[in-house]
């Protein structure tokens, strides 16, 4: 029973490191993933890293070609589109449940959580947390912080979109301003405002995609159906 709870926690971290890597950008769109050099890294089995890579791909954030390999999907921007519907119809959609007297508690914290988004020299990906933070919060307030999970489950596209757009202004500063309209709304009781800053906030990604493929189409997939071919890929030149 121990051995077995073992290789559950196993799968579980080599997943979870995995689907990091491939969020944060660590390992880049198109990036080959080889099952040897992965399981000498983590120092685990082949299988872990088989079974991870499974359920990556049933994600979309994975390609497995037999024959092949697997490389690390191109961001795809119908999923990134799909993704941020979800995600704006569930967040604009709690802004209308907000209590008439909102948890002072929950307040100060996302008061806390700004403050330190404007602390000097923030690491972009420290922001991207803070971010993420900022906008469960705002669900939480409005009594529908368990649908959180549900939106992060689905935006994986949508995420290393938006975080291919934090890396290439390499500046936070425009979106924490942002989210301090979102929350002077929200607490001034002007509901209508907060979620058209909200909406604008939330579609500025699309701006992204669309400036950053026009650059660098190779990190984007595309119709075609090829194969790809095993080779380094960089984010950025």
């Amino acid at each position: 029973m121990a051995q077995s709870n073992r290789q559950r926690t196993s799968r579980r971290s080599v997943y979870a490191t995995l689907r990091r890597k491939v969020l944060t950008l660590e390992f880049p769109p198109g990036a080959a993933l080889s099952e040897n050099e992965l399981a000498a890294s983590l120092g685990v089995s082949r299988t872990p890293i088989r079974e991870s890579l499974i359920l990556l791909s049933e994600e979309g954030l994975v390609q497995v070609f037999p024959q092949v390999g697997s490389f690390v999907s191109r961001v795809d921007p119908a999923k990134v589109a799909d993704a941020q519907f979800l995600r704006e119809a569930v967040e604009l959609a709690s802004l209308e449940d907000l209590p008439a007297e909102p948890d002072p508690d929950l307040v100060d914290e996302l008061r806390r959580n700004l403050e330190e988004q404007r602390r000097p020299g923030l690491g972009l990906e420290d922001f991207f947390e803070l971010d993420e933070a900022f906008h469960q919060g705002l669900l939480r307030l409005s009594g529908h912080g368990n649908a959180w999970a549900t939106v992060v489950s689905a935006k994986g596209h949508l995420d290393r979109a938006r975080r291919l757009g934090l890396y290439d202004t390499a500046s936070s500063s425009g979106f924490a301003d942002q989210h301090v309209d979102i929350l002077d709304a929200v607490l001034a009781g002007d509901v209508p405002l907060a979620r058209s800053a909200m909406r604008a906030h939330l579609r500025a990604v699309f701006d992204d995609v669309e400036r950053i493929r026009e650059r660098s189409p190779e990190l984007f997939a595309t119709d075609s159906g090829a194969v790809p071919v095993r080779r380094n890929i960089v984010v950025w030149e």
